[in-house]
This record gives C-alpha cells, structure tokens and sequence, in this order.
C-alpha cells in the first residue's frame, strides 16, 4: 500500500483526529466537505477519505490517483492526510455495491493504524456505512451537505436504495450538522433524536478580500454587462434562465464543470453565442480572477426538492466579492433575509441580471455586501462545527 511519506509521527497525535469520510474528492470541485475540514484545521487533523476510486473510475473522476489496486496514504499538510480508498470495479452498482463500504473501513483502519491515532470522531458526509463501527469512544456525525434522496434522480441511483442507505446513517449517528432546515426537518421525520445542528455552507471571504489588485482572467473579452454563474453546471440548474439572461442583452460567463448529460444540445446552442464563455472547471485559487469580471453573480436553481434542501456556495461568494445576486426563490435566500440578493423568477430573471447588472458600482453597497458575507465565513461555520462535535 502506498504512502507519499511517513505519517506515523507524532505531530498528528498532538490534538484531535477526525476522519473525514468526504462526498467529493479532495482534488474536485472546492465544495462544502473541502472548506469546511479546511477551516476545521484549527481545532484537529483531518484524515480525509476521498470516495474511492476502481480501476473502471474514469479519469475525470479519480482525480490524478495513481492506477494501482490498493489504497494510497499521502501527508498533504501538517494538518491533513489524505486517503484515497480502492473499491472494486461498479462498486456503486449492484451487486457489487455491499462489498464498497466494507471496503473503505477496512482501509481507512489501515490508514489509522499507520497514523497510529485513536480519532475523535468519523464523519461522514454521504450515504456510505462508516459510521457506528468504531467503538464507544469514538463520535459518529453525520454531515448533511445535501439531500441524498431527492439527488437520487439527479445523480441516476436507485432512490429506495439511497432511502434505506439514508436510515442507516441515521441509526448510527451520534451527532448530525445539516446544511438547511428543510433537511433538518426531513432527519427528525424519519426519527433521528440526537443533537444536531443547521449550519449552513459559508464563504472564505479572505479569497475575495483585494479583489480589485486581482489581475483578471486572461483572454475573456465579453461587453457589459457581464452575468456570471460559478459552480457545477448541472440538471439542478434551469437552463432557459441562462437563456434569458443572454436575451436581455446581457454577455454570460460560466466558470464550472459540466453535466455532459445535462441539456447537451440547448447547452452547445448556448455557448456558441458570441456573449457567452464556458471556461470549464477552475481551481479555487482562481476564482477570483473571474469573479473580478462579472457585473452580476447568478444563482439560477430550479424548484424542486434537492434545491430547497441545499444552501448553494455561489451566492455567498458573489457577494464576498461584493458583486450583486439574482436568485430563484429558494429557502436558503429566505435564511439569509437580505435585500443584497434580488429573488426572480422565470419572467423577470434576465431583466433583473441586466438591471444590476449597469447599475453603478456603489462602493457602499460593495461594503455592505462582504460585510453581510463575512457573517457567514467558513471559520464562523467551523466554530460552531467544533462546538457541536466537542473540540472546542
């Protein structure tokens, strides 16, 4: 089993260890589970798990992990070792799927043996049985970034599975942190008695902090006023409000990853349009460069269940970046109870995004807005994590 550099030394026993069973791979998208073991490093060390990768995981997926059949252990701070579990080829499908779970705790038991800690806790943050497995002592929290079953279809899993996958979880729970309160609502319907806690996804502010010394991305030469939308381009998105941004005359940058299965032909129809640019998938670091460039941040959900249950990063990080937001009605606008975000729907969407978008930069309302951002910072979030978990 490979590991990039020893990590039995005594810097990770010197404070709290939590396993962090993570739904996305720490080389993916920057999402909830990433900013939040991040900010968390002030209170313990993090073993993060990636889900785990098969020699069939394609290699978008499996994010630079090495080919080899078993699991590799790499020191990637002082604070943070990353796992990356192997699991058999279809591990998600059945019936291979009861063997994928087995498989990661037995490999997240190696990794702790080479680690030689006892964690704090393990906590999971999607839908696989690692939780209740390690004994008394050790704290099991279940971390609700999204809502498992009403992303079933979105995802293409079976739904009754994830339902019974879901309860588990919930068994074996100690603790649980949701990210919004309709999930929350969902958990105590379905029995779940022990703490647990909303809190929303934040916002690293200190990313967005001298955005004006910030050279903007190269080669994006798009006219006034440009609509931006940052994150995953996906079904949970309505594409005919992008649509009806770029028919109100607005130019439109997206900056994200895409669904290939989600709306090919209206989506290629979309970005062959002279006022539109796909850059594809960023690293986070970057994100300001092309935030620097938009008028307006987008966040253009549709309504169904999985986004009602979500808190989406995007918003915060527009306004972080003092820009102005356009949303669909969603629960998490109503939680952040602000007149800094404009709530359209399908008939005043695009309007709205060019509205703001020519408005005058007013340096008040810029401050007002990353003021209202750095309320919700992920450090903000982690301390109350880790007042809800015991370690601090």
């Amino acid at each position: 089993m490979s590991v990039a550099r020893p990590v039995n030394d005594a810097a990770t026993a010197s404070r709290p260890l939590l396993v962090w069973c993570a739904g996305t791979s720490w080389d993916g998208v920057a999402g909830t589970d990433w900013h939040m073991a991040r900010s968390l490093a002030r209170y313990a060390d993090v073993l993060w798990v990636d889900p785990p990768v098969s020699p069939a995981t394609p290699p978008r997926y499996a994010h630079g992990a090495s080919r080899v059949p078993w699991p590799t252990l790499r020191r990637l701070e002082p604070w943070l070792t990353r796992l990356t579990p192997r699991a058999l080829p279809l591990y998600t499908r059945n019936p291979i799927r009861p063997t994928t779970a087995p498989l990661i705790r037995l490999q997240i038991r190696w990794a702790l043996r080479r680690l030689a800690v006892r964690p704090h806790a393990v906590v999971a943050s999607g839908l696989d049985d690692v939780l209740g497995r390690w004994g008394p002592d050790v704290l099991d929290v279940l971390y609700g970034t999204d809502d498992y079953v009403s992303g079933a279809d979105l995802m293409g899993l079976d739904r009754r599975r994830i339902e019974r996958e879901e309860r588990i979880q919930l068994r074996h729970a100690d603790v649980a942190v949701v990210v919004s309160q309709p999930l929350a609502d969902r958990w105590r319907a379905l029995g779940f008695r022990g703490p647990l806690r909303v809190l929303p996804n934040g916002v690293d502010v200190s990313a967005y902090r001298d955005l004006d010394a910030v050279p903007p991305a190269p080669g994006i030469d798009l006219p006034r006023p440009v609509a931006g939308v940052v994150g995953q381009l996906s079904s949970r998105i309505d594409i005919a409000l992008l649509e009806s941004v770029v028919a109100a005359g607005c130019s439109l940058l997206l900056v994200g990853p895409r669904d290939p299965a989600w709306e090919p032909v209206r989506f290629e129809r979309l970005v062959a349009h002279p006022r539109v640019r796909w850059v594809g998938p960023q690293p986070f670091e970057r994100l300001p460069r092309f935030l620097k460039l938009i008028d307006v941040g987008l966040t253009p959900y549709r309504d169904t269940s999985f986004n009602r249950a979500s808190f989406p990063l995007k918003t915060l990080e527009y306004l972080a970046a003092g820009k102005p937001v356009v949303s669909t009605d969603l629960p998490a606008v109503h939680w952040l109870s602000t007149r800094l975000v404009t709530v359209a729907d399908a008939s005043g969407f695009g309007e709205a995004a060019r509205t703001l978008g020519l408005a005058p930069a007013s340096g008040e309302l810029v401050r007002e807005r990353i003021a209202l951002a750095s309320q919700h910072s992920w450090e903000k979030r982690a301390d109350a994590f880790a007042k809800h978990i015991g370690i601090a």
